[in-house]
């Protein structure tokens, strides 16, 4: 009986201990202070197109929509990434351009037609 309690003890210790990590590149949720590449912000800027089209908040023809640009700019909180997608073919001229935004570290901030 002592050794199995020693036993669960050990586990639960080893367990609890292990590092706490919330996502990554493949679920584009990043904690830490580490800038993401352009890379990650552009698989997770898709995913989020992705989402956006899926939920109706944007129309369908965005789905073939490749991210045009990508920038950092000066945000409230520091540094943050600026995704460009372009719709020459907009019927709106006030919706050609998505822009989405997004952390230094690569999290979603927002996503509007504005640039704002």
């Amino acid at each position: 009986m002592n050794k199995l309690f020693a036993t669960l003890l050990s586990a639960t210790g080893l367990m609890l201990s292990l590092p706490a990590i919330a996502g990554g590149a493949e679920d584009c949720h990043f904690h830490g202070t580490r800038a993401a590449t352009e890379e990650v912000v552009a698989t997770c800027a898709g995913k989020r197109q992705q989402a956006l089209i899926n939920s109706g908040k944007i129309d369908k023809s965005w789905q073939t929509i490749k991210p045009a640009s990508f920038e950092q700019v000066d945000g409230q909180r520091g540094k943050e990434w600026k995704v460009t997608f372009k719709d020459p073919a907009a019927t709106d001229k006030t919706k050609e351009n998505l822009y989405m935004f997004y952390t230094a570290q690569g999290n979603f901030i927002a996503a509007n037609f504005t640039g704002k």
